[in-house]
């Protein structure tokens, strides 16, 4: 990921679904930033699916996410803000709403999983609650849409897992633009659904199969997906922000949108520093 240009990543837990487990992919995901030097955003997505032991005792599993596990991450300062899939294989609005508000009395950011598989009202209530962001979106509605504009809350498409799920509704991105919600991209990069690993990948997808323009594309990566992880002081070229750079070999937004399966990537910086 450094060496195609990505100088902020976020890693979410959500593969334990147990306490210990949920809390060492947190502690790792703390340790990679720590390592390589670049900024790593946590969040805690305990809150994935329901595990196959908890099937016939949902409530039990919430109250173990809620009064458990999220407390525990609070306390030890393993997540920069809690997610949740809301949507009709995971977890119920009800559902999503209890995880969402336990997040915020342990001060914690919140984003949605929303409605990738159908329209469960998922960016509505992600709007509601004030989340930084909803991801997919997919399906969400007009009135949904219209919810995250006027809350701020950034639309987040993930082409890659599109792709990979060979999916057939691509998300609303004219009814976004025609709402002025920013939209932002990432890799979704995940061992089910997506295992993409470079954003000019995604640039490329979110051109070809959503229909973005390469402008679109390239603030999708960096400013709006700064303000996606709740970060403002990076993802534009401004004086006073954090000089995080990706230096290509491109001559436009739309050549670097264009090329797949080699890196045009001549030079990363990290802070002011070369990598």
């Amino acid at each position: 990921m450094i060496a195609n240009g990505t100088t902020t990543v976020e890693i979410k837990s959500g593969y334990g679904l147990d306490v210990e487990t949920e809390l060492r992919l947190l502690r790792v995901a703390r340790r990679i930033g720590r390592e390589t030097g670049i900024t790593v955003r946590t969040t805690y997505l305990g809150a994935h699916v329901v595990p196959p032991e908890y099937a016939d005792r949902r409530e039990a599993y919430l109250d173990l996410v809620c009064d458990e596990m999220l407390p525990r991450v609070a306390r030890e300062g393993l997540a920069d803000a809690v997610d949740v899939f809301c949507d009709t294989i995971a977890f119920t609005p009800a559902e999503t709403a209890r995880v969402l508000a336990a997040a915020k009395r342990v001060g914690l950011a919140v984003k949605v999983h929303a409605d990738q598989i159908g329209d469960t009202g998922a960016a509505a209530l992600a709007a509601a609650h004030g989340a930084f962001s909803a991801d997919h979106v997919e399906h969400a509605s007009e009135d949904g849409i219209a919810a995250l504009a006027r809350a701020g809350t950034v639309a987040v498409l993930l082409p890659g897992a599109y792709y990979y799920l060979r999916e057939t509704t691509k998300p609303p991105v004219a009814a976004l633009r025609a709402h002025g919600v920013p939209i932002a991209l990432a890799t979704d990069c995940n061992p089910g659904t997506s295992p993409i690993l470079t954003l000019p990948t995604i640039l490329n997808m979110a051109c070809v199969l959503f229909g973005l323009t390469p402008e679109e594309s390239l603030i999708g990566a960096t400013r709006h997906a700064a303000r996606a992880l709740g970060l403002t002081d990076r993802g534009e070229l401004r004086p006073g922000a954090r000089c995080d750079l990706a230096l290509w070999d491109v001559g436009s937004p739309a050549e670097l949108c264009y090329w797949l399966g080699a890196s045009r990537c001549a030079g990363v910086v990290v802070a002011g520093e070369p990598r």
